[in-house]
């Protein structure tokens, strides 16, 4: 049975959030459960390396990879990075922007508010 994209990358990045030590292609390849293919894993691999969701080291002559943070801070800057493309890439952001923040929970548009309002005064445009 094949794997969406998707849930090979979830396997992955589980399989390499979990080892004690920064693991090569192979090592991946022999901890998922149902041996995909070695390219298969080395694509996904670099695809999550240029997410930024792995670090990667030379070893040899490939790599070796790690997390680049903790689990609870991937999921979060994965979840950021789909919400930015979507931004760049569907109709008109004021429209998309406008709709995300009028199908916020009170508790949420009070959250996003006070993080703009921080990261305003953290850092000030100096192009008005």
């Amino acid at each position: 049975m094949r794997r969406s994209r998707g849930a090979l990358e979830d396997a992955v990045l589980t399989v390499v959030q979990t080892a004690d030590r920064p693991l090569s292609v192979a090592d991946v390849v022999d901890r998922l459960d149902d041996d995909p293919a070695y390219t298969t894993v080395m694509t996904t691999l670099t695809r999550l390396w240029s997410k930024g969701a792995l670090l990667r080291e030379p070893a040899g002559r490939g790599y070796t990879y790690a997390p680049a943070a903790a689990p609870d801070e991937v999921v979060s800057a994965r979840a950021a990075r789909s919400m930015r493309r979507l931004l760049d890439g569907e109709g008109r952001r004021t429209d998309i922007l406008a709709r995300f923040v009028s199908e916020l929970d009170p508790d949420d548009e009070q959250f996003l508010l006070e993080v703009l309002t921080r990261t305003a005064a953290e850092n000030p445009r100096t192009d008005a």
